[in-house]
């Protein structure tokens, strides 16, 4: 699995942690900024690994900024994307179980590098349930035809 992660500089620390993380663990990812603390717009991260998560250049993105709201809005605008933004383990699990997202967002303000990475842990590891399921992420997707 290849892994499209980046942040705005709220969100830079937790993601520099998360990047160890991964590595620690041998996971393949691919970090799209921002390589520091300067300020810098959201918006332009999460389109950007919204773009790369929804036309499948990697299979899940990680979007970090202060509370993970704005970057998440903005990766959901990109076609193919479907961010969810989780404050615990169980909307992580939902997120993927219920709502087959490909990327979780994170406040880096708000969220604990330990609550992170279980969240991350949860979201990566947990299967897409399909079924009835499958019909609502359809009809998401359907809404970027109008």
């Amino acid at each position: 699995m290849t892994i499209a992660i980046g942040s705005d500089h709220a969100g830079f620390e937790l993601k520099q942690q998360i990047i160890n993380y991964l590595a620690e663990n041998g996971m393949d990812y691919t970090d799209y900024g921002a390589y520091g603390s300067a300020r810098v717009d959201y918006p332009d991260y999460g389109v950007l690994v919204g773009k790369k998560v929804g036309a499948g250049e990697h299979e899940k993105g990680i979007i970090i900024c202060g509370t993970g709201i704005g970057i998440s809005i903005s990766a959901n605008k990109m076609k193919g994307a479907r961010a969810a933004l989780c404050t615990s383990d169980y909307m992580a699990e939902m997120a993927r179980k219920h709502n087959n997202a490909n990327i979780i967002a994170l406040g880096g303000r708000t969220t604990t590098a330990e609550l992170a990475m279980r969240m991350i842990r949860i979201f990566l590891d947990t299967e897409f349930e399909g079924g009835r399921h499958a019909t609502r992420v359809a009809k998401i997707h359907s809404l970027t035809k109008r």
